[in-house]
């Protein structure tokens, strides 16, 4: 054949596909093969059977092939068939290999004229055969024919190009010498994937058939539309032979007499025919694989690599060894404990940047959520004033009173103070579920154990609503004790005397002085409320500080676009909008002025709730409090609208009073709260899961039962161990083979311009199937030299009769599919 040591390469690379086979899609490294491209009755069936010597294929009408067939031709010193689907299985009889081919056909697509990508492996041995490798694939169709879909023509070519477009498949066009080879759709194809022509061999049949006072002499010279590999001419069988049965073997006589005899063949006979076209191909195949070989290798050794620490622990896994359940039970609850608490702690070995978790949840919550809802309560001063007026006037009774009433000041202030409670036992709940939400996530990789994931998950539940109801006790013991006594010595606290010289404004004032100037946040906000008609919802850098709110067109911070002063600013919810997945807020004038521009609120959205929390928290510290709306539901009139200046001054005074004792117990509850969870809840249940968790696992007493696998850990196992021998196994093979083979260089570029790239236009939707709306179009060039564009337009054979253009419309070939 020319090439020592090709015969030992390409079965070696036979038993690579084997290897390789029995672990699925997951390990496909796209091997080298010779792809059969051609349209329905071009003849790439008989080029085959050429080959083997044999009839072996199903034929018909319309398309006969509609799977791929992957087929491997070996030289052996018996002849015989094997499928991959019946491993074991001979079959020497090659009509039962037909009916097989048949039979696996409609056992996976059915009866109709479907297609399916799922590939039929079939290997022949023969002593007549060179070693090849070929992939036969349904011929390019136009028209649908009875029950087949209407995009028939497009899942051909998706199938098609799944495997021609790989860089290390060699693509055999087949075209019948009787056609417009300028018209090729094989040709075509190949072109759309390899403009250079490096892996497309051009096939002539039909030869036989064409008119009398014709030849292909110059397509096969590669003189006339030429490619850069050439063109091999085959005569095949005619249908008149097939149906009278005529023998391979003789047809293949029949070939070689028709090549010597004939005048315009004769002096190239040599390299003519089918057995040439087997040497030929022979030989592209075994320098294709020998190239491909050391890419080969590396991607193979990464795969193992990857499975290696993996394969080692399941090699060594007894699921009926007590000895190791138990073992593996103790280093899962051990990894349990260490995952939670670097979860909480924030020290893991992996850090999530996409999203918070764990800790930084529960600490978003210690310092944003707990003090924007203490911030609430603050900031109703409205309800507050009310409240005051009302315990003044109640408590004085019908009499008239001259001074200021102490006993109004602490009604006052217990009310604040349990009214604290709320808000302290959902912030105890908020802890809660992050701590639910924390040990679930570290209890999903126990997922290859139910049973014990389930156990675990129960335990540690139980364990933290236990947690949760002692804190709560403790939360409301702490605000009992607060209300037990009100210390007016504090040294933080004003004083009736000085509470009649300060008032909640000028306090206020000195804060806001004191901090003017302040970036308070910064970050994206979206303005939602602006209308289409002047430039829409548009996304700003925004800067909020004490004293104003700013934003800018992006966050390099140098083209402002406004500042808004916070003076008599407060802040509302607003609803999602439809469709909407933002969360957002308003901003609007106590006033009633405009807010900005024209507008009478300022409607602010950003992506996620976290973020909304965040900003109002910022909003509250910067003095933009959220809007309240109260109705007196005694009908006592507003106590706003105050007509004795004494009760005026009264109301002020003990509001100055409770606002500094509130801010004593805001700061104590604000310090304490954090402590008391950590301690009982969070350091508790992070304990509990280190020294008890395991102690009441084993008190069920079901430890096997805790320990058994789930079939997809079953699956998973199976699967690793299988995949990582079939990567040693294929490594073991490519060790094996030798790098003394001959190559043949590649033929030198040439014009091969005059092959139109096919450029179809799918039809419109239509019908109840309908048509694929969009197919993508053919892959562009890969880098090379360019080609001279032909103004020649297309070519026909010589003494081919002229016809006109075909009238069906072009239509764009389906995209290129992605090759991982």
């Amino acid at each position: 054949m020319g090439n020592d040591g090709m015969e030992e390469l390409i079965p070696l690379v036979n038993r690579l596909q084997d290897a390789l086979g029995s672990v699925g899609q997951s390990c496909s490294l796209h091997l080298p093969q010779i792809a059969v491209v051609g349209g329905q009755s071009a003849g790439k069936s008989s080029v085959l059977e050429n080959f083997v010597g044999r009839d072996f294929l199903p034929r018909g009408s319309g398309i006969v092939t509609r799977r791929p067939l992957i087929l491997q031709l070996l030289s052996d010193d018996t002849e015989y068939g094997e499928f991959l689907h019946c491993k074991g299985k001979k079959f020497t009889d090659f009509d039962e290999i037909c009916r097989e081919i048949q039979a696996e056909t409609c056992r996976l697509i059915g009866t109709n004229r479907g297609i399916s990508p799922v590939p039929i492996n079939l290997r022949i041995y023969s002593p007549h055969v060179l070693d090849l490798t070929l992939v036969d694939l349904p011929g390019i169709t136009k028209v649908p024919v009875g029950d087949q879909p209407a995009d028939i023509e497009y899942q051909v070519r998706d199938m098609i190009m799944q495997y021609i477009c790989k860089d290390n498949c060699l693509i055999l066009a087949v075209t019948p010498a009787n056609m417009d080879l300028a018209n090729s759709d094989a040709l075509k194809l190949a072109k759309d994937v390899d403009p250079q022509g490096q892996r497309t061999i051009g096939v002539i049949t039909k030869l036989d058939l064409m008119d009398e006072g014709t030849d292909a002499r110059e397509i096969l010279e590669n003189r006339l539309l030429p490619l850069r590999r050439g063109y091999i001419g085959v005569v095949n069988r005619s249908q008149k032979d097939i149906d009278g049965k005529k023998d391979v073997k003789a047809a293949l006589l029949a070939e070689q007499k028709f090549f010597l005899s004939h005048p315009a063949y004769k002096h190239m006979a040599e390299t003519m025919g089918t057995p040439y076209l087997q040497r030929t191909l022979n030989q592209q195949l075994t320098n294709h694989i020998r190239d491909s070989l050391p890419a080969f290798r590396d991607h193979l050794q990464s795969q193992l690599l990857a499975l290696n620490k993996e394969a080692e622990e399941y090699k060594n896994y007894s699921p009926d060894d007590a000895a190791r359940r138990t073992k593996t039970l103790l280093q899962l609850v051990q990894h349990l404990s260490v995952d939670f608490e670097k979860l909480i702690e924030g020290s893991g070995d992996k850090v999530d940047t996409v999203n918070l978790s764990g800790g930084a949840r529960i600490n978003r919550i210690f310092h944003e959520r707990f003090p924007y809802e203490l911030q609430k309560i603050e900031s109703d001063e409205g309800k507050l004033r009310r409240e005051i007026n009302f315990a003044i006037r109640n408590i004085h009774g019908v009499r008239t009173g001259l001074f200021t009433p102490d006993m109004a000041f602490e009604a006052i202030v217990k009310k604040q103070i349990c009214s604290l409670k709320g808000p302290c036992i959902t912030f105890v709940d908020m802890v809660s579920e992050e701590l639910v939400s924390t040990v679930y996530q570290c209890i999903s990789k126990l997922n290859s154990y139910p049973k014990l994931r389930d156990e675990t998950d129960r335990i540690v539940t139980t364990e933290i609503r236990e947690q949760q109801s002692k804190c709560k006790d403790q939360v409301q013991l702490l605000v009992d004790i607060q209300l037990s006594y009100v210390n007016t010595r504090h040294e933080d606290f004003i004083g009736f005397t000085n509470a009649q010289n300060t008032s909640n404004q000028s306090n206020q004032k000195i804060v806001a002085a004191m901090v003017a100037g302040q970036v308070i946040r910064k970050g994206w906000l979206t303005i939602s409320n602006i209308g289409i008609m002047k430039g829409g919802a548009r996304e700003y850098w925004f800067i909020l500080s004490a004293e104003s709110l700013s934003w800018f067109k992006d966050d390099e911070e140098k083209d402002k676009k406004y500042m808004l002063p916070l003076d008599n600013l407060k802040l509302r919810d607003v609803e999602k909008g439809f469709r909407s997945s933002k969360c957002a807020f308003a901003l609007f004038n106590t006033e009633l002025r405009n807010v900005y521009k024209d507008y009478k609120s300022l409607e602010l959205a950003c992506n996620s709730s976290e973020e909304l929390d965040g900003w109002k928290a910022s909003l509250l510290q910067a003095g933009v409090y959220p809007e309240r709306v109260t109705v007196d539901e005694q009908g006592n009139g507003s106590p706003e609208n105050f007509t004795d200046p004494l009760l005026e001054r009264q109301v002020e005074t003990i509001r100055s009073l409770v606002d500094s004792y509130m801010s004593i117990i805001y700061k104590t509850i604000k310090d304490l709260m954090p402590k008391t969870i950590m301690h009982l809840m969070i350091n508790n249940v992070k304990e509990f899961i280190s020294s008890e968790l395991l102690a009441q696992l084993y008190a069920l007493g079901e430890r096997s039962a805790l320990m058994d696998e789930s079939p997809q850990q079953q699956k998973r196992r199976e699967e690793v161990l299988c995949k990582h021998a079939a990567l040693k196994e294929a490594l073991a093979v490519i060790g094996e083979i030798s790098t003394s083979t001959c190559t043949t260089p590649l033929p030198p570029p040439v014009d091969s311009s005059w092959i139109q790239p096919s450029s179809l236009t799918p039809p419109k939707k239509s019908g109840p199937r309908g048509w694929p709306s969009v197919r993508g179009h053919a892959p562009s060039a890969p880098r090379g030299p360019a080609t001279p564009t032909s103004t020649d337009g297309p070519h026909k054979l010589p003494g081919q009769p002229h016809r006109a253009p075909p009238s069906v419309p072009r239509r764009h070939p389906p995209a290129i599919p992605h090759v991982k």
